[in-house]
């Protein structure tokens, strides 16, 4: 990369949350003069991301900044791939931060060679996530993201060796910040001062880290010969139970699920639906229906389990079922299950 002639036309590339952290790292980038363009990834796993959105807080963090330019990338099936073969491992959960990191980091790294700018930055504070951001880490995404020299953390500089745009001149290291550790003190107080007063996702989510969506994830990633980012939404959903044949049985807890299990049905699997009785919505992923049917009776009341009958639809026809009948032919009375692995029975 050849350095610019003059700092008037510098231009950075900031890895934006929405969150403090990032959006002080921006602020303090643009006070300095640099010419800052955002780049924004999300992923299906992302918990502050709203279904068929954008995270609404970097918004909000971009308007706090004065409008600067935003790109918005969604991450898809090239992550589920990083997610199933982490180079680096995985944390307590089935998150693969580093890696993570290093496909973001690459990622913003060919929009600023697109655009012609000169550096990145990020808001990044050693020590505040534990698998990360410690020096080890930083230093490994560094150099497997071939951008080693270009990834300035304006809010910890202090503790690393200069980077290129400090040592060129175009960002004053004295201005930078070494702050550590997860106290938020330093930055609340930071964004007092500069006016920042709204940043309402200040640490972000990953589902990745949640003990029980791993469990389902692993799952799913034991099960499917070809994971697609499509598959993620429905294991947001219901209660996962593993047949002992390996078919699968997805629960709606409430009405709310029962909408989203029939929104996300694909033809390929079964739909089933009660008719003229209060139970929950089911999608079986298989040709276990019996067992379907006696899951679906397990979660109705005993009151409501006379003459009730459900639909169920696959491959585009429509079954009329009786469930009292269908029991009658399953091999077990209704129970959690004999020969059912339960994958998340957490109630919402």
């Amino acid at each position: 990369m050849q350095a610019p002639k003059s700092k008037k036309n510098i231009k950075a590339v900031g890895l934006l949350s929405g969150g403090l952290d990032s959006t002080l790292a921006a602020k303090m980038m643009l006070e300095q003069g640099i010419e800052v363009h955002a780049i924004n990834f999300t992923s299906p796993f992302c918990t502050c991301t709203p279904k068929k959105a954008g995270c609404a807080a970097v918004v909000t963090a971009i308007k706090a900044l004065g409008g600067i330019p935003l790109k918005q990338v969604a991450m898809r099936d090239e992550y589920l791939e990083m997610v199933q073969n982490p180079k680096h491992g995985y944390g307590k959960g089935i998150n693969p931060c580093i890696d993570c990191r290093i496909l973001k980091i690459k990622k913003a790294g060919e929009y600023m060679r697109k655009i012609g700018a000169s550096f990145l930055f990020t808001g990044e504070v050693l020590g505040q996530r534990p698998m990360s951001q410690h020096k080890q880490a930083i230093a490994i995404i560094d150099e497997d993201s071939g951008l080693k020299g270009h990834i300035l953390r304006p809010l910890s500089a202090n503790h690393f060796e200069p980077t290129v745009p400090e040592l060129e001149g175009w960002v004053k290291r004295e201005k930078l910040l070494g702050i550590s550790g997860r106290s938020r003190k330093t930055q609340i107080s930071l964004a007092a001062e500069k006016d920042i007063r709204d940043y309402p996702c200040p640490a972000g989510g990953c589902l990745l880290t949640d003990g029980h969506f791993s469990e389902k994830m692993r799952d799913y990633l034991k099960f499917t010969d070809q994971p697609s980012i499509r598959d993620i939404s429905l294991l947001k959903v219901g209660r996962h139970f593993r047949l002992e044949g390996g078919d699968k049985l997805i629960v709606a807890r409430n009405e709310q699920e029962c909408k989203a299990l029939k929104d996300l049905f694909r033809e390929k699997d079964h739909l089933l639906t009660p008719l003229n009785f209060p139970g929950p919505v089911l999608i079986l992923q298989g040709s276990s229906l019996p067992a379907a049917v006696e899951k679906v009776l397990y979660y109705t009341k005993p009151a409501h389990r006379k003459n009730a009958r459900i639909e169920c639809r696959h491959l585009g026809k429509n079954q009329i079922i009786s469930l009292d009948e269908m029991a009658s032919q399953a091999p077990h009375k209704a129970s959690m299950g004999r020969n059912e692995e339960p994958i998340n029975t957490r109630r919402s």
